[in-house]
């Protein structure tokens, strides 16, 4: 008798299984994949974790998102096969597949899975003397941490405005929650923080201190922009930090990557899982309102995934795959 029980108990969670899988959506035959993100206090951390655990729900893949350098610490881990897919700044992207500036060497083993927000050049500072990124020249300024995209990042906002990051500033090189710190303790007079706003890092600041970001005038960014076209205009509203008034600034593109190695399943239910539940995902994170399949395919750089080509072939967008 106890050996029927256990066979028809069986039975059932059998059947419990197979009708959990069957109403997951996507392709079937996912796998597990590790997600290279950020920094515990930036954007790409908190955002991938939500991403995460709706694919995870919604699809027949696992993804468990990790914290990490950021980008090009993703694009050596994917390299290395520790990660399989991650964020990473549009522009380092391209740097990494072209072998140039972070990258002595091309890494082409990567593709694109589709460009989710924008991340703004934020230069925070509680100095309300700083005005402009002119006013940084003989200042202690924190500009990423050593050989990251926001070091890259901070080298090109201040050419444009005829600063050298190391004649004309005092530069130190620290991580987000890092500078938060350091302009807390009166350490450093700014810090240029290259994610999506709102960054955590940046909010927990504003809860405690009066919060200003340095703007960008539209003829150093029109200059910027010339040399450096992967970057765009973009205006931090004051309601995001509880400043005085809008701020205006420029942004580059938060692009998901993927090693080429990576099923088409796998890929197809990662773009599943964010595209088909935006509503929930929004709800869970403040990023999720800037979603969108027409800025999913747009980026350039790296050639897209052959699961983001099915995906998004689906949905009547065409995109360039490998």
């Amino acid at each position: 008798m106890k050996k029927i029980i256990s066979l028809a108990l069986v039975f059932a969670m059998l059947l419990t299984c197979s009708a959990f899988a069957a109403n997951k959506g996507g392709l079937p035959g996912g796998t597990k994949l590790i997600f290279g993100t950020g920094g515990a206090q930036g954007t790409y951390y908190g955002l991938g974790g939500v991403l995460a655990g709706k694919i995870g729900e919604t699809t027949s893949t696992n993804v468990t998102a990790i914290t990490s350098g950021g980008s090009k610490a993703n694009i050596e881990s994917m390299e290395d096969g520790d990660v399989q897919i991650a964020f990473a700044q549009s522009d380092v992207a391209a740097y990494a597949y072209r072998g140039t500036r972070l990258f002595d060497e091309k890494v082409t083993n990567f593709s694109t899975v589709a460009n989710l927000y924008m991340e703004q050049v934020q230069i925070v500072t509680l100095n309300p003397e700083i005005k402009t990124v002119a006013d940084l020249k003989g200042k202690n300024v924190s500009v990423g941490a050593a050989g990251s995209g926001v070091y890259f990042n901070a080298v090109d906002v201040l050419k444009a405005y005829g600063l050298d990051i190391d004649k004309d500033i005092k530069p130190t090189y620290q991580s987000f929650g890092d500078s938060v710190e350091a302009l807390q303790d009166g350490k450093i007079d700014a810090a240029f923080i290259v994610a999506g706003a709102p960054t955590t890092a940046v909010t927990s600041l504003a809860a405690t201190k009066k919060v200003y970001l340095v703007g960008l005038d539209d003829e150093h960014i029109l200059s910027l922009m010339t040399e450096s076209p992967y970057y765009s205009k973009n205006i931090i509203k004051k309601e995001v930090y509880g400043t005085d008034d809008d701020t205006t600034t420029v942004a580059v593109g938060a692009v998901v990557i993927a090693r080429d190695d990576v099923s088409e399943a796998d890929v197809y239910n990662f773009l599943f899982g964010i595209f088909e539940n935006l509503d929930e995902i929004t709800a869970a994170h403040a990023k999720g309102a800037e979603l969108n399949l027409n800025f999913a395919v747009s980026y350039s750089a790296v050639p897209y995934h052959k699961g983001a080509v099915k995906y998004f072939g689906e949905k009547d967008l065409n995109v360039v795959g490998k």
